[in-house]
């Protein structure tokens, strides 16, 4: 396989992660997955060197010597003394998830490392779905957590549900509008709210486009959340703060990341596609809906959103700084 493996490889893919895997863990089992792949190829021909060989000389009674060039292998380039052509793949990862949460993680190999900062800068949404169960409190929000209280919830209805995620899709809206410094009164942010495509400057707190209830059977619930600039546990705090707007309390069980940006389930590659072979093929699938999509997103912000500040600290919950694998 070699370099011309390698040479497909630059690029975006998607992997599921499930619940209970560290992210880092992830990304150390698909850099050896990839290097076993590039060094299973068959190696190339040894280079030869000529020797000269001292041996007797052909028709000759007297036993004389002669010195006959002979050309023999390098043992220098052979696998079994140089090593494996590929020991460091470096391989970036973008929005991350915690050992808790599951779903779509991308990950950059390559120049692909750097379409993860233009992702990063382009501040696309995330789809979560998110699983409650009403009743209970904790002191980490999860549903394993110690156990702090337990309370009624006879009393909470689909419908005042519904108006509590209202109110919170509403509030996050005017957040975004805030944090886009935009001037709705202009037709250009009038013509990107039309679009969908009012983003914060810069950094920001998580802020929710969209939130809707997709199943409610207490004392559990889910809920799809359309967000940004979100860490797990802030999700998870979302639906201990639901809980306490219903007049009771809620934990979260379930953390699923459904969509980053582009990227979706049906990208995803689970464990058992975490081969060379299978990442290629994503990658170059990918690449043209990457580029159209990260084109479009950048060209139609403000140019002061495609240029942030080079010190501007980025967010924990952002990308895998390039300089790591």
């Amino acid at each position: 396989m070699g370099s011309a493996g390698l040479a497909r490889l630059h690029g975006l893919f998607a992997t599921y992660k499930p619940p209970g895997l560290n992210w880092k863990h992830l990304r150390d089992t698909v850099e050896m997955q990839l290097l076993k792949g590039l060094n299973a190829g068959k190696p190339p021909d040894p280079e030869h060197r000529v020797h000269f060989l001292l041996g007797p000389v052909e028709g000759s009674e007297e036993n004389e010597l002669t010195l006959t060039a002979t050309s023999v292998p390098s043992l220098t380039s052979h696998p079994l003394v140089r090593g494996p052509e590929f020991t460091r793949l470096k391989v970036g990862v973008g929005h991350r998830l915690d050992t808790q949460a599951s779903g779509v993680l991308v990950l950059g190999v390559g120049h692909g490392r750097r379409l993860l900062t233009d992702m990063y800068h382009a501040h696309l949404t995330k789809d979560y779905t998110v699983r409650g169960l009403l009743g209970r409190a904790t002191d980490d929000f999860c549903e394993d957590g110690r156990l702090l209280e337990k309370t009624t919830y006879d009393h909470v209805s689909r419908e005042k549900l519904d108006r509590i995620l209202a109110v919170i899709q509403g509030s996050h809206q005017k957040a975004l509008v805030m944090y886009s410094n935009l001037d709705l009164k202009t037709q250009e942010a009038y013509e990107m709210a039309v679009r969908g495509l009012i983003r914060p400057m810069d950094k920001s707190p998580m802020l929710i486009t969209g939130i809707r209830c997709l199943h409610f059977a207490p004392p559990e619930f889910l809920l799809e959340v359309q967000c940004m600039h979100e860490t797990q546990k802030q999700l998870r705090k979302l639906v201990h703060e639901i809980g306490l707007e219903l007049k009771t309390t809620a934990v979260c069980s379930q953390v699923r990341r459904t969509r980053d940006g582009f990227f979706t389930l049906n990208d995803a590659l689970v464990r058992t596609q975490w081969d060379l072979h299978s990442i290629q093929d994503a990658i170059q699938a990918a690449a043209p809906r990457v580029a159209a999509e990260l084109e479009k997103n950048l060209r139609q912000m403000p140019v002061t959103q495609q240029l942030p500040d080079p010190g501007q600290p980025r967010d924990s919950a952002g990308l895998e700084r390039c300089k790591e694998h």
